[in-house]
């Protein structure tokens, strides 16, 4: 072994850092480094000079992970707090900065190509690929089974080997399939390098086992023992540009250089504080280091430590450390020949009559053999045998040139069979194979006519043929060995033959030819019945010392190829076969020998079974992927997981028992894993077993939060306790109940339920059970499923009739069922209208009649405040029409009384699906659609009876717009109780007032109107005429008084508007005084309404003269004369008391146009918006044969400026008007003076525009 050699000044020093360098990384120009580091900056290097060309910051937290594109182009750094920034390579400048994980980012790897960016971490087991063009995370990430330390692409790009704190796990970079997966240290795995061409990997693990692994990456077993040397966690390995060095540094504050041919260490180069990052640079002259001591150190590779001789012990250890072809030099020591060690087979002794040489060959150490040979012919030029025999050794190597040639000295010194045996091997290697069939013909003179060894000279040239590709002539002659010759050695033909069948086999695996490879190892199987154990390797030592064969396993390798074949050939069922025939053959010695290949083997098999069953899981192709899955499951060694799949397949097959038995399953074979309990709850859900399926969604819980794997404990945060879930649901359910009556009848028991009770039914219902249950995410909380379980549950059925002499009252079914109770009068109609809504699929109906406690101040008045809103929010609302007979003809409807009704005109107009049955309970007009608000024929009729239009009968919307047209539709209706006439209207106009019965009529019709105003500054409840109301003198007495619609005064055609104001821009005082009058107008406010007195923005006109005028129609009337006014004429309900001859008086009074900003023509927007509900609440309403109500007309023409407005307005106000004549009261006052008809006036002279402007707010009684 060399000398190690201790360094400890390095060749420079870049400092600058103001914390730990924990990475770095050399760029391919040769001559920059980039380092990363506890002061959060990154630093860029001239590494010649020592000098920082750029620092970058931008990183909140340490830097912890740190890698350069292959192109140079990128550089990506990861931090403590789980970001990554991504830079350019030239510039430094930040290209993008993305959050990949929750914690420090452990490791970062570009792919071959840079498209790609791998970052693992210590929060997650899992490791994310990003694309380096969208930086979006690319795929899922690859899941590992514990926290990632490293990732690192291979060489060539296809692969890529993470190390987590378990295992080292090696996955497929394109289809991101697992490769392999194996136990590399005792500890953690902290690091791992590939070797440049790709063969080797090496992994280095913590303080727990602070060596460094070498691993093969075809076989992924471990070459030669474990690298020594270190005594401390091991943070990183570098790997030399040209394979042969590999570098590593260590908290134990020493980097070594290591050797890979040997893996011994040359070279220590040691720290003052840990070592935590190395790399080599690009031309593989230097190493870059760095660690605790905030600096990078720069240290030359020692010359002459390219690969040294090593002593080889045995000649076994080279052959299991695989080197075949190394030039190491042997220990010069005196090996000799032993040509009297043989056998009792005489032919062996006739052809490789060796010992150590002999053993050497046997043990695959062709170098060794090669050297022992090597120096007999040197000690002994003339030994013919020496030549022969390391002939033999060169053509296992394939060096055929210098197998002839070795061949060729050892006949010309001497002809023998060993010789020519020799050169017919050599010969056929070379492809000359007539020379070589000679070479094999001459051998046969040198057998002493020794059969058996006649016989094995033509099984070896049988084999040296097969190798030159002489399939055909090789089996031919083994045929006719086999056959022809009576005293042949059979069973060594049937090795031969299996043998030979195994390598057609194996290459035809190799060359994908499943099928094909599955028939030849069949074949070498059914050749013989081939003998497990390894005498056959003993016997026939010979066949392994010329052709390196390994038939100590050939029978189980014939075996395991088959199943391998089979299994590759998609023939899954034939593989699982094969393997149970060679499992139920072999002894219990042998199956501890296979052990590892049994549980390959089941996992290889296992894996297409599973993928394909995860395919057909995920095409939902379920009866196929329980096939598949059990296939696994019959192999013996299927996991939780596997049935957990399967259940999760019979669970979409809705096989809800067969499903939880797998479950079950999953939870024995791993009773600390959350999944086989998720499997049931969704199992027991399913077969409607609620109460057990939230017992199995508990315990899973249970098992997420106690398992001691941070990323199985995150997904706890996904799942909310059945608590948490019901109180969504409660909260569903309360706002549901918003919008519900406070008692509801249960059509299914026929009892009167209060809000507990309602809510108790619910929960103790099956609907309630299976929401719960199926309520397991935070993004359930989200979803409608709560909000339409619970909708659908608390559906509810709206009666609208009209009340009788004899109806059910609250204390008629208080704590009775309604089912039991005497039907006659008004609880038959009860009785009928429940069964009417269960028969429709309805749990819950509601009648006023026995629904609302009457007794109750507090719930009489909710209930008539929220009328319209439970209306507006049943799912159904079902018309009684008593006097409409059963097979009524159309147009019966129209006459029913109740359409008269006021409380009737709120139960129509707010539902959005009715029905209308008959006094017999059959549907009217036998319409059996779902709603009859959808019936334009029934519409029609409506809308005839009513005088409401079709369109506001079907989708009306509560609230103050079109406040006076409301109240003509409701001026015909009548109430039992005067108070309700106002009351029924709370709804219609969208307000909330007390509910005061007892009150007068008066009174409450007049809070009602006052409460309008007040909030809509809606001036048109006004327009009336008849008797005045105690309440306020400009609102009426009574609701008739709206019967009367406001009349329509005539207007001026937009060209008679323009030529009036081009009339006026020819008066200049004109146009100044109704500039201002547009000011004071725009200025002024809406009108108010509060405490019975309304104060009303008008423009008054003061009355100059009233005198009394007699009528033949004993009519009193008075002709009116006022400032700025046409005379007019005024009836009025009563006598002005001044003008009475008994009492006359000096009263002042004015008559007034009630100012309203609609007359200034502004854009407005009120239309838009409703006054009490969303637009998501109302529905298109379906063509009706009527279409023609009213509409708010659009001013579409263009005012140029200000004076064109203030003009125009002018004009408009010129117009006749509806007055008002107001009597000054002692207190300044005002009252209205009631008329019986319209007070209609108009201005003089529309130039005169100063008359207009006695703007004012008056404040009237």
């Amino acid at each position: 072994m060399s000398n190690i050699i201790p360094i400890t000044t390095p060749l420079q020093e870049f400092n600058g850092h103001g914390g730990s360098i924990n990475v770095v990384a050399v760029f391919p120009d040769k001559r920059r480094m980039v380092t990363g580091s506890d002061d959060k900056t990154l630093r860029i290097w001239d590494m010649k000079t020592g000098v920082v060309l750029k620092m970058m910051k931008g990183h909140r937290n340490w830097v912890s992970a740190l890698v350069v594109s292959r192109d140079g182009q990128l550089i990506a750094s990861g931090e403590e707090g789980g970001n990554v920034i991504v830079r350019h390579g030239e510039t430094g400048e930040s290209l993008a900065k993305i959050e990949v994980h929750s914690k420090c980012i452990s490791s970062l790897d570009f792919s071959l190509d840079g498209t790609v960016l791998a970052t693992g971490s210590y929060d997650s087991k899992m490791t994310k690929l990003w694309n380096t063009k969208t930086w979006e995370q690319q795929g899922n990430p690859i899941e590992s089974d514990a926290f990632v330390n490293c990732v690192q692409y291979s060489p060539s790009g296809e692969l890529l080997a993470i190390a987590t704190d378990r295992h080292i796990e090696i996955y497929n970079s394109g289809t991101r399939k697992r490769v392999t997966s194996f136990k590399a240290h005792i500890g953690d795995n902290s690091s791992l390098a590939w070797t440049p061409d790709g063969t080797r990997l090496l992994t280095s693990g913590d303080d727990l086992d602070p060596t460094i692994r070498e691993w093969d990456t075809i076989t992924w077993n471990q070459v030669g023992d474990p690298w020594t040397g270190h005594t401390d966690h091991i943070n990183a390995i570098a790997i030399h540009p040209a394979g042969t060095l590999a570098a590593s540094a260590s908290t134990d504050k020493r980097m070594r250089l290591w050797r890979l041919s040997d893996r011994q260490t040359i070279a220590v180069f040691k720290h003052s504080f840990e070592a935590i990052c190395v790399t080599f640079s690009v031309d593989g002259n230097h190493i870059l280091s760095g660690g605790g001591d905030n600096t990078i150190s720069e240290w030359a590779v020692p010359q002459g430590t390219h690969p040294k001789t090593i002593a080889i012990t045995t000649a076994r250890d080279a052959y299991i450390d695989g080197d075949l072809s190394t030039d190491e030099e042997l220990p010069t020591q005196d090996i000799t020949m032993d040509a009297n060690n043989h056998n009792s087979y005489a032919h062996r002794s006739k052809i490789l009559a060796i010992t150590t040489a002999r053993n050497a060959c046997i043990d695959g150490d062709l170098s060794t053999a090669e050297d022992l040979l090597t120096q007999d012919v040197n000690n002994d030029p003339n030994n013919h045998t020496s030549y022969a025999h390391r002939s033999f050794v060169m053509a296992r190597k394939h060096d055929w040139d210098c197998a002839l040639r070795d061949a060729m000295n050892s006949i010309n010194i001497e002809p023998s069979l060993s010789g020519y045996i020799s050169k017919g091997i050599a010969l056929c290697g070379k492809g000359r194979v007539p020379d070589a069939r000679a070479a094999f013909d001459v051998a046969s003179m040198y057998t002493d006519q020794d059969l058996q060894i006649l016989h094995f000279l033509l099984l070896i040239k049988v084999i040296a043929l097969f190798n030159a590709d002489q399939y055909d002539e090789a089996n031919l002659l083994l045929k006719e060995l086999t056959t022809g010759c009576p005293h042949a050695d059979t069973r060594a033909c049937r090795i031969v033959e299996a043998y030979l069948r195994v390598q057609f086999g194996l290459e035809a695996l190799c060359s994908a030819r499943h099928d094909e490879a599955a028939v030849h190892f069949t074949a070498a199987l059914d050749s013989s019945n081939l003998p497990s154990k390894s005498d056959i390797h003993e016997i026939y030592e010979d066949l392994v010392v010329l052709f390196g064969w390994d038939l100590k396993s050939l029978w189980l390798t014939a075996h395991q190829k088959r199943c391998d074949a089979l299994l590759l050939a998609g023939k899954l069922q034939d593989a699982v076969r094969s393997y149970r025939y060679m499992t139920d053959s072999i002894d219990e010695t042998t199956r501890v020998i296979c052990l590892e290949w049994f549980n390959a083997f089941t996992e290889k098999c296992s894996a297409p079974l599973l993928s394909r069953g995860d395919a057909a899981l995920a095409a939902s192709d379920f009866d196929r992927a329980i096939d598949l899955y059990s296939a696994v499951i019959d192999l013996d060694s299927a996991s939780d997981v596997v049935f957990a799949k399967c259940s999760q397949a019979k669970l979409g097959k809705r096989l809800w028992e067969d499903g939880f038995l797998d479950a079950q399953k999953a939870t024995e074979l791993n009773p600390s894993s959350h999944v086989g309990y998720q499997l049931m709850h969704t199992a027991l859900r399913g077969a409607q077993r609620y109460d057990e399926a939230i017992e199995a969604f508990k315990i899973m819980l249970s098992k997420l939060d106690d398992s001691p794997e941070a990323q199985t404990r995150d997904l706890r945060q996904q799942y909310v306790c059945p608590s948490e879930a019901e109180d969504a649901i409660q909260r569903a359910v309360w706002i549901e109940l918003e919008y519900a009556p406070l008692r509801l009848l249960n059509t299914a028991t026929g009892l009167l339920c209060d809000r507990a009770a309602q809510i108790h039914a619910f929960k103790t219902s099956a609907q309630y059970k299976e929401l719960l249950s199926f309520t397991t995410k935070h993004s359930d909380l989200e979803m409608d499923r709560i909000k339409q379980v619970v909708a659908a549950y608390f559906r509810c059925v709206l009666l609208s009739h009209r009340w009788e002499e004899t109806e059910a009252l609250l204390h008629d079914i208080r704590d009775k069922d309604v089912r039991e109770l005497n039907g006659l009068g008004g609880i038959a109609k009860l009785q009928s209208f429940c069964e009417v809504a269960r028969n429709s699929g309805y749990r819950w109906a509601w009648m006023d009649t026995c629904c609302i406690d009457k007794k109750s101040n507090t719930e009489l008045q909710e209930s008539v405040n929220s009328m319209f809103v439970w209306y507006r929010h049943s799912a159904l609302t079902i018309v009684y029409l008593s006097d409409v007979p059963p097979s009524s003809q159309p147009g019966a409807l129209a006459r029913s009384v109740w359409n008269q009704r006021g409380w009737t005109f709120q139960e129509f107009v707010a539902p959005k699906v009715v029905l209308f049955y008959q006094k017999d309970w059959s549907l009217y007009l036998d319409d059996r659609s779902s709603n009859h608000k959808e019936s334009p024929a029934i519409m029609k009729e409506l809308e005839d009876a009513t005088g409401i239009d079709a369109r506001s009968l079907i989708s009306f919307r509560p609230g103050m717009s079109d406040a006076r047209q409301r109240l003509q539709w409701a001026s015909s209706r009548v109430t039992t109780l005067q108070e309700d006439i106002a009351y029924s209207l709370f709804g219609i106009f969208g307000v909330h007032l007390p509910v005061m019965y007892g009150e007068k009529k008066q009174n409450a019709l007049g809070r009602l109107l006052q409460e309008i105003v007040a909030r809509s500054g809606d001036i048109t409840v006004l327009d009336w005429i008849g008797q005045p109301s105690e309440f306020n003198s400009c609102l009426p007495a009574y609701i008739t008084s709206y019967a009367t619609p406001p009349r329509t005064l005539p207007s001026l055609s937009e060209d008679e508007i323009q030529t009036t104001i081009s009339s006026l821009r020819q008066n200049s005082m004109a146009v100044e005084f109704a500039s201002e009058l547009y000011d004071r107008l725009d200025n002024t406010s809406a009108a108010r309404f509060a405490n019975c007195r309304l104060r009303l923005p008008c423009m008054a006109f003061r009355v100059t003269e009233v005198g009394l005028s007699y009528d033949p129609s004993q009519e009193t009337r008075y002709e009116v004369k006022a400032d700025g006014l046409c005379d007019l004429l005024v009836t009025t309900v009563q006598p002005i008391v001044q003008f009475s001859q008994t009492r006359p008086t000096q009263q002042a009074f004015v008559l007034v146009h009630p100012w309203d900003r609609s007359l200034l023509e502004l854009p407005d927007f009120t239309d838009l918006q409703d006054d009490t509900e969303n637009e998501g609440d109302y529905w298109t309403p379906p063509s009706s044969p009527s279409d023609d109500s009213p509409r708010r007309s659009v001013v579409t023409h263009e005012v140029d400026d200000l004076e064109s407005r203030a003009l125009r307005l002018a004009v408009r106000l010129g117009q006749p008007f509806g007055a008002f004549l107001l009597a000054r009261q002692r207190g300044g006052e005002y009252k209205r003076v009631a008329s019986d008809r319209d007070i209609i006036a108009q201005v003089k002279d529309v130039a005169s525009v100063r008359d207009l402007m006695d703007v004012r707010t008056i404040e009237i009684l």
